[in-house]
C-alpha cells in the first residue's frame, strides 16, 4: 500500500488558471491538468532559480519528491506546447502559506 500524499506547501495561487493555443476552439482541444504543486515547483525552480534542495525546503517536502514533482510538471508543459493542448491549472494536495500575488520580475 503506497504512502499517503502529504500536503505540499505553496506560496502562490495563480490568477490565471487556463492556457490554450490561440485560434483553436476549446471543443477541439485536449487538455492537460497541471496541479498547483507542480506549478509551484516550476515557479521555485525555473522562475525563482532555486536549487531543488532549497525549493523542497520551501514546499516542506523531500528533495527526491520535489524532483518527481518538477519532472512531472515539465513533461506536462512540454506535452501541451508540443502537441497544442490546453493547460488547466487546478487541484493537488496543497496548503497555502505566505500567500502572494504573482508580480512580474524586473
Amino acid at each position: 500500500m503506497p504512502r499517503p500524499v502529504c500536503r505540499r506547501r505553496v506560496g502562490f495561487i495563480p490568477g490565471v488558471r487556463y492556457f490554450k493555443p490561440s485560434g483553436i476552439p476549446m471543443r477541439m482541444l485536449d487538455e492537460i491538468i497541471l496541479n498547483i504543486d507542480e506549478l509551484e515547483a516550476i515557479r521555485l525552480a525555473d522562475y525563482e532559480g532555486l536549487y531543488q534542495e532549497q525549493a523542497a525546503e520551501k514546499m516542506h517536502i523531500s528533495r527526491p519528491t520535489f524532483g518527481r514533482i518538477i519532472d512531472s510538471a515539465h513533461r506536462k508543459v512540454a506535452e501541451a506546447l508540443i502537441n497544442g493542448k490546453a493547460l488547466r491549472i487546478e487541484g493537488g494536495n496543497v496548503e497555502v502559506h505566505g500567500f502572494s500575488e504573482h508580480k512580474e520580475r524586473d
